[in-house]
């Protein structure tokens, strides 16, 4: 793993900008599987009070976003709403890429900072580091990048 050497224009990302690409991922990711479900299922996949309504529910709701995140975080160092807001899932020691088992194991973290009231995700929000739960349990930051683009032209002003 590489060690980040690079990190005055870093920030250690807070609880706001990770909820806006939350609600980002989430959007795309229900924009995929939320028509296939109607497809298959019809108007039970709105009424039907089971948990799981069978195979297809299993597959689009629960297997294809976790192997989604788990594939954009190891592929790309973050997921579509994260890279929208310049942010980034690193190694807490090196600031490296994450090994494969940290990000698996993040993913599964997450099921346990949301089970007392989402108070490992709300963590973040008081974190010196803005680690939540998920984040100290996997050995993660979230880091966001505050470089600005440059405004270029493609050609000169003509007078």
């Amino acid at each position: 793993m590489e060690i980040m050497d690079n990190t005055e224009d870093l920030e250690y990302a807070g609880f706001w900008p990770r909820v806006g690409a939350s609600l980002v991922d989430t959007c795309l990711i229900m924009g995929v599987s939320a028509p296939l479900i109607f497809l298959i299922y019809g108007d039970d996949a709105w009424l039907s009070e089971s948990v799981v309504m069978g195979f297809w529910d299993v597959i689009l709701n629960y297997i294809f976003p976790a192997m989604a995140i788990i594939l954009f975080w190891f592929y790309k160092s973050a997921t579509p709403g994260k890279m929208a807001f310049k942010m980034k899932v690193v190694d807490a020691k090196t600031g490296g890429k994450p090994s494969a088992g940290q990000l698996v194991g993040r993913y599964f973290a997450y099921f346990v900072a949301m089970l007392p009231l989402f108070m490992g995700i709300i963590w973040v929000g008081i974190d010196k580091r803005k680690q939540g739960w998920h984040d100290k349990l996997a050995g993660t930051l979230v880091i966001r990048d505050l470089r600005k683009e440059p405004v270029t032209f493609e050609a000169p002003v003509q007078e």
